[in-house]
């Protein structure tokens, strides 16, 4: 099992480059399903979860070429609508085939899905999208099993809650229908937005891209057709996470390819904490402040404050000036981190979801264990500004969203080293 050794105390310097956005890049590999034509989707993250999703495309007959950060996907062979157990149990995101084959091949039958364990995030909205298309949805050993016969029919889907994977899944399942169909109360992640672009690019038509009201003209079943490679965004997750080891560890780094306007709230937030930045058009530069002062946090769906980042700011504050606040209003499992980053000497006492961080003067090296994706990237942060040496176990949870992490710190300054036991 791999793990990673850290010596913290060090200063950073240099540049990172940002990769794609893994959460984009999973609904734009399963919108592949929607062409019977090859497409190139380039820019991809090199990480466990694409390779998951590439697999699972595989799986049900799709060829597939993947060479680093670029993938050429031809789903014209597609001989399964069948998403199994065993790749499904492994990532969450594999419920976004759900649309996309429903829509094209007029059934499916998708498992259940699996992920990170940070608390209840059920599909209930994806299968109430399906359904208001026309499917017939039934549950069957595990697995959902949705059916169209006569193809989908545009509609309203009127969302109770803002749903990221819901909204992906309506757009795809919309996209080929007969009529059109409205979205109402959708998620405005740049993630969307992107999905959004890349059906109309493939011959859909998306109106009301970046707000809360889409409206999709579907083609009547007429798969879509890319003619132009497609450009996985800039992954704005992995952007915060390192502006965040530049402020833990007052070092001033610059990244590149960066869409500045995905990670506003990251730096406005930072911004509270007394850092100051230089921007330029897709790179931005963190510089170093003597006193780290406190924050408080919301999470909220876009444009708010991601949950994504709650983690990593909460590893920063450990050593802020004064008491800090993180409410977390999206998911109720997601402290885990908390008890870890304890080891290390933080001070973080929960109450509900509310978690209180209290400041201290150092931080020290422990043995701690990931328990999800962005906690195990919070403990990376911490450990980078902790004395001495920690060892962060379990880390096939960062494997799943961070492209090189290790090689990419090391390039700045970081001691970082994945070992094996």
């Amino acid at each position: 099992m791999d793990y990673l050794e850290i010596e913290g105390g060090y200063k950073l310097n240099g540049e990172i480059t940002i990769s794609g956005a893994k959460n984009s890049a999973l609904a734009i590999i399963a919108a592949t399903i929607l062409s019977d034509k090859p497409v190139t989707l380039k820019n991809l993250p090199n990480v466990v979860d694409i390779r998951t999703m590439l697999k699972l495309l595989t799986m049900l007959g799709a060829k597939v070429e993947h060479n680093d950060t670029v993938a050429k996907i031809d789903c014209s062979s597609i001989n399964s609508t069948k998403a199994v157990y065993e790749i499904v149990a492994q990532m969450r995101a594999s419920i976004l085939v759900l649309g996309p084959l429903l829509s094209r091949f007029k059934e499916c039958s998708v498992s259940l899905p699996g992920g990170c364990a940070i608390g209840q995030r059920p599909i209930d909205l994806h299968i109430k999208a399906v359904e208001a298309l026309g499917a017939k949805v039934s549950f069957k050993e595990g697995y959902v099993v949705a059916k169209a016969p006569n193809g989908l029919k545009g509609n309203k889907i009127i969302f109770d809650k803002i749903t990221v994977g819901g909204t992906e899944n309506a757009l795809m399942a919309a996209a080929l229908a007969d009529g059109v169909t409205q979205i109402i109360n959708a998620a405005k992640e740049p993630e969307i937005v992107q999905l959004c672009e890349m059906l109309n690019m493939g011959g859909a038509k998306v109106e009301g891209i970046g707000t809360s009201k889409l409206t999709i003209h579907g083609t009547n079943g007429k798969p879509l057709e890319f003619k132009e490679d497609i450009y996985t965004i800039p992954d704005r997750i992995e952007a915060g996470t390192y502006l965040c080891a530049g402020a833990i560890t007052k070092s001033k780094i610059t990244l590149n390819s960066v869409n500045i306007e995905h990670i506003q709230t990251t730096i406005s937030k930072l911004e509270e904490m007394g850092f100051e930045f230089e921007i330029n058009k897709d790179s931005i530069t963190i510089l170093p402040t003597d006193t780290i002062k406190k924050v408080n946090i919301v999470t909220s769906e876009y444009p708010g404050f991601p949950t994504d980042m709650q983690a990593q700011f909460m590893a920063v504050a450990t050593l802020a000036d004064e008491e800090s606040l993180i409410e977390e209003r999206l998911f109720e499992n997601r402290f885990m981190h908390v008890s870890e980053l304890n080891r290390l000497g933080a001070d973080i006492w929960l109450k509900g979801n509310v978690a209180a961080i209290r400041p201290v003067k150092e931080l020290n090296g422990a043995n701690v264990m990931a328990t999800d994706l962005r906690a195990s990237s919070a403990l990376v942060i911490a450990a980078l500004a902790a004395n001495g040496t920690t060892k962060i176990s379990r880390i096939y949870h960062l494997d799943r969203g961070y492209d090189r992490l290790e090689e990419k710190l090391s390039k700045i300054g970081a001691k970082v080293v994945r070992k094996s036991e």
